[in-house]
């Protein structure tokens, strides 16, 4: 009790030791109830934003455009596997704010809870996002909530023409482009010009699986195993394996390849750049190749995921749905960027598969983890040659 309410009580005693009746002092009102403090707002991000990417995927300038439009720097790496994302992914504090995984892991990185949610109310440009394309994401990213498309293609086979039809010394090409990489009385007339294969367990053994016969997408160990075992029999007329396959086969490393259509065409592009003679082409294996798609997602230790949106809701816009096909070789999932896309590229049968090849395409399925684990031991075994 404070000193002013101690001296009102003495005098109301000496008051009433002298006589005079009074009315009692009223008791002191209680003290109000402290108020609690309004939360305090969040602070403003920083203008910054830190991507994980593939390596020659993004169209040259957007990444400068988007920067002088909204002033946010943007820190640009890039990864060359999806083992490689993933491994990082699983370790947490990636210091990305956006990745771009591929279908062969995102199933099991949006179940472990590895990407936040998208805030749909910050992307007005989802709506530019073909129904179709995101229907078939569902089933990497059930009701679409973590998932966007950056970009889709194939794995296929690409070939450097001139110098295949000059090692293969007057043998006829194949029906089944994947003979070029698979059988051997193909293999050993092309090894004197290289065959490379991407240098990861899920691109390879996927494509093995479907050439003898298998689900591409087994989780057993036993159809590997009979993957490998077709491999091992043209292990030793593989050149390289290599995660930089465009230089690959630009630069004349391998005549024929394992690869993904878009690099393959940029390849292409690059020879045309350079006046070469040889023709890069890639091809469509009559009995299918392996579609993926690559998608964006914001993961869940991202510290700018404000800036993550705006430059997601940036990627969506049609104009730069249409520079990734133009530039990249790729096709968008970008329905609003269709009619803006060049009709050299639109008319690439390779980039943008018609309708009777598209129902061919192997759609990604899901891998277990253990499955991933086996897999990888398998492969690193063919390659090393055991």
């Amino acid at each position: 009790m404070n000193k002013h309410v101690l001296a009102l009580a003495a005098a109301a005693v000496l008051l009433a030791s002298c006589g005079k009746k009074e009315e009692p002092a009223p008791a002191p009102a209680p003290a109000p109830a402290p108020v609690a403090a309004a939360p305090a707002a969040p602070p403003p991000e920083e203008k910054v934003l830190n991507i994980y990417n593939w390596p020659d995927y993004v169209p040259e300038g957007m990444i400068a455009a988007f920067e002088k439009e909204t002033g946010i720097k943007v820190n640009y790496d890039t990864f060359e596997t999806n083992e490689a994302l993933n491994a990082k992914l699983v370790a947490g504090n990636t210091g990305y704010d956006i990745v771009v995984p591929g279908t062969a892991f995102s199933p099991a990185q949006t179940e472990a809870g590895l990407f936040q949610p998208l805030d749909k109310a910050k992307l007005p440009n989802y709506k530019n996002l073909d129904p179709a394309i995101m229907g078939a994401l569902v089933k990497a990213d059930p009701d679409n909530k973590h998932l966007v498309p950056w970009a889709w293609g194939f794995t296929t086979v690409g070939i450097n023409k001139t110098k295949v039809e000059k090692a293969l010394k007057g043998m006829a090409m194949p029906e089944n482009a994947w003979d070029l990489v698979f059988k051997p009385e193909y293999t050993a007339k092309l090894k004197s010009c290289g065959i490379a294969y991407l240098d990861s367990p899920t691109e390879i053994i996927p494509v093995a699986l479907h050439y003898v016969g298998k689900d591409a997408y087994s989780n057993s160990a036993e159809d590997y195993k009979v993957a490998t075992d077709m491999l091992a029999k043209v292990r030793k007329d593989i050149r390289i394996f290599s995660s930089t396959m465009i230089d690959d086969i630009a630069g004349g490393k391998a005549c024929v390849a394992i690869g993904w259509s878009g690099d393959i065409n940029i390849a292409a592009g690059r020879a045309k750049e350079n006046k070469s003679k040889d023709v890069i082409e890639a091809l469509l294996p009559s009995t299918g190749a392996l579609a993926f798609f690559d998608t964006m997602a914001i993961t869940k230790d991202a510290k700018h995921p404000g800036n993550a949106h705006a430059f997601i809701d940036y990627y969506l816009r049609a104009e730069s749905g249409a520079l990734v096909s133009n530039e990249m070789s790729y096709p968008t999932g970008n329905k609003a960027a269709m009619e803006k896309i060049n009709p050299e590229t639109a008319g690439n049968k390779t980039i943008f598969v018609d309708a009777d090849y598209a129902a061919k395409l192997i759609q990604p399925g899901k891998f277990t983890n253990e499955s991933r684990e086996a897999m990888a031991t398998a492969y690193n075994a063919f390659k090393a040659g055991k």
